[in-house]
């Protein structure tokens, strides 16, 4: 597995596999023609079909900042390696001169065609399966936040404590927008309203909707957001985890703690699976997150290594399956609502998997290889491309 900053990257919504993978790509490939003239870009499969709705084509030209370049919607070709594929095109005086293909394959990461995406160069784990990091910690009686310590990057602490920074950022200003999302869907922020209701009612659900609503519609909006696994799922984990510090006086070195034990479930759904919703369907960004978000809130509650696995392992169990359907398009419907009840999903997948104790059937490891098998079995107009489940039936 690779560092667990590539869970969490800050940068601009709504998609990080169309926005944020694709204005990543567009900077590389015009950093490296600076004298071409003019460019090309041909977006295919998800990319194309729900590139207008998730702003690709507006990244890439804001991008290339005023250099000519042509966008191409070509909803027919999709290659088997992902379907998040684009190709890049310079040219000087009317000859080309440069071309790369290249895939987002979620949550900002880009790849090469046929590159591996597991087992890279940036390979800094030993261990690639949950049941294995259980052994190896118990071995050394070791909690899941220093094992993240003991291989992960050295300035670890100071990137997440700039993630957490940013999470809370991102909430304040949502808790405060009132405007109407743009993309042509009417939809009202709700943020604010339930925020009014918890001041009314100061209780862990109402906050825990409230912050999950507050990230999720600035994600929506276009703004600077932090990809928990990705930009689509990104209002459960700091929802979960920032309005269990408001209810407990947890201190922000904690929530760090928590985030390490986040940011290894997620590598693991990365590493085994995918954390796109254009492969795999919602479970893999929807589903991660609440995994994610449950191994969290288990870890501040003092829960045992086993017990966090556990929880993690019943909150993505019971997202396998979950469609990517989003209407025109947009990251609003059924989005924003799927992270704020994937956000008390978490809280409750914790809570039974505490009650429980650590016997359990099932295993993470297993649910992440049944999610990855689900996924490839969805037909495709299930798969983020607006052709199939409520972007159909939303439109009638």
């Amino acid at each position: 597995m690779e560092t667990i900053k590539d869970i969490f990257k800050i940068g601009y919504g709504p998609s990080s596999s169309h926005t944020m993978g694709p204005a990543r790509a567009a900077k590389i490939f015009l950093n490296r023609n600076l004298d071409a003239t003019t460019f090309k870009c041909i977006l295919y499969g998800s990319l194309a079909r729900t590139g207008k709705g998730h702003l690709t084509d507006y990244i890439i030209k804001k991008t290339f900042n005023n250099k000519p370049i042509e966008i191409i919607f070509d909803f027919d070709k999709t290659y088997n390696y992902h379907p998040n594929a684009m190709k890049f095109i310079a040219y000087q005086d009317h000859k080309k001169i440069d071309e790369w293909l290249v895939f987002s394959v979620g949550g900002g990461t880009l790849k090469e065609l046929n590159e591996p995406r597991t087992l890279t160069d940036a390979t800094i784990y030993p261990h690639h399966l949950m049941n294995d990091i259980l052994k190896y910690t118990k071995d050394l009686k070791m909690g899941l936040d220093e094992y993240v310590e003991k291989y992960d990057e050295k300035d670890l602490d100071e990137y997440l404590l700039a993630i957490l920074k940013q999470f809370k950022k991102t909430i304040n200003q949502g808790l405060y927008a009132s405007d109407i999302l743009p993309g042509g869907l009417q939809v009202q922020r709700k943020a604010p309203l339930f925020y009014q209701k918890f001041l009314s009612n100061p209780t862990l659900e109402l906050l825990t909707y409230t912050y999950a609503l507050a990230m999720s519609e600035e994600n929506a909006s276009g703004n600077l957001v932090v990809t928990a696994p990705t930009c689509g799922s990104c209002g459960v984990v700091p929802a979960v985890i920032l309005s269990y510090q408001k209810m407990n006086e947890v201190s922000d070195e904690k929530l760090i703690k928590a985030l390490k034990v986040a940011g290894l479930i997620g590598n693991l759904a990365k590493t085994n699976a995918s954390i796109s919703g254009a492969e795999v369907g919602c479970q893999g960004e929807i589903g991660v997150a609440c995994a994610m978000s449950a191994a969290a809130i288990s870890y501040l509650k003092g829960a045992s290594n086993e017990i966090i696995e556990y929880a993690a392992e019943i909150a993505l169990e019971h997202h396998l399956g979950m469609t990517c359907d989003p209407v025109k398009g947009l990251v609003q419907i059924p989005c924003i609502e799927r992270n704020a009840i994937a956000a008390m999903q978490a809280n409750n997948a914790s809570d039974y998997a505490i009650l429980a104790g650590n016997k359990h059937n099932v295993t993470l490891d297993s649910v992440i290889e049944v999610m990855n098998e689900t996924g490839h079995d969805l037909h495709t107009k299930y798969r983020e491309t607006a052709t199939g489940g409520l972007a159909i039936h939303q439109k009638k």
